[in-house]
């Protein structure tokens, strides 16, 4: 039995899909509303909620392998909670900046869930993914209202990733061996800055879509009222504002592990187009 958390999620929902087209017939997905859920047919939707541990039994129980984002839920207790389950294997979405901003607070939060997940006794897989092509979807209220889209660092090109090539690795790790006790440090295949990212979306809707570069200042400010100081500065910093060659490199990772090449920007604004019309 797998079972899937955050299946409503970017990463979660297209690795669910995967995981049905490959035919795994055991798949179970926690939900906080099971009446509301909505899964596909053959598909096991549990009640639980990942901020408390003690409700994640039921859905714990006969379960073997553990798909989980780091940082959404109780994590500590979690891996407790999976371990006492029998949980044999975990893996886990942290994130590219343990190993490029280790100094930033959301870096040394993730590193302490990989280090508690290693400590844990089960067997496991880190995901460390960068930047998401999905957060673009920041800018989608604006670009709906035909607003201008502000962004600080226009022209730093990061390789931001698709997040269904993040659920294709973890779908390999799930079900194929030789991939436990291995860290993947994912990326997508080119850079891509947001004033290129924004190109790319108003390529899709077939009209412009004005654009201007922003102040840092002004970024924190916007950014700080939803996100506060410190995860306003550690955004801002792996988004322009201290990139270093570690974040800054274009890997094979995804190709490497799931034999299909990373799908570029483009892609994704294609298939999300109905988010910014």
């Amino acid at each position: 039995m797998i079972l899937v958390t955050g299946a409503t999620g970017n990463i979660g929902s297209a690795l669910l899909k995967e995981l049905q087209d490959l035919g795994v017939g055991s798949l179970r997905v926690l939900t906080r509303d099971v009446a509301r859920a909505g899964f596909p047919e053959g598909v096991e939707a549990v009640e639980g909620d990942l901020a408390r541990a003690v409700s994640l039994k039921p859905a714990l129980d006969g379960v073997h392998s553990l798909f989980l984002v780091s940082r959404v839920g109780a994590d500590a207790e979690i891996l407790k909670a999976a371990r006492q389950a029998g949980v044999e294997h975990v893996v886990l979405v942290s994130s590219i900046t343990v190993q490029t901003h280790p100094h930033l607070g959301p870096a040394g939060e993730n590193l302490a869930v990989e280090h508690l997940l290693k400590g844990s006794g089960m067997m496991w897989t880190i995901l460390r993914p960068t930047q998401f092509a999905s957060n673009a979807l920041w800018w989608a209220g604006a670009i709906r209202e035909h607003e201008t889209v502000r962004v600080p660092y226009a022209d730093i090109g990061l390789p931001t990733i698709h997040p269904a090539d993040i659920a294709s690795v973890a779908r390999v790790a799930l079900t194929e061996a030789g991939h436990r006790e291995r860290t993947y440090a994912l990326t997508g295949p080119e850079p891509i800055t947001a004033r290129q990212q924004v190109g790319a979306i108003a390529a899709v809707l077939g009209r412009d879509v004005p654009f201007v570069e922003i102040s840092r200042k002004e970024a924190h400010r916007r950014m700080a009222a939803f996100l506060g100081d410190e995860a306003a500065d550690a955004v801002l910093d792996v988004t322009g504002g201290d990139v270093n060659d570690e974040l800054l490199k274009v890997r094979d990772t995804v190709f490497q592990v799931t034999g299909a090449p990373a799908r570029p920007f483009r892609q994704w604004a294609s298939e999300n187009a109905v988010a910014f019309r």
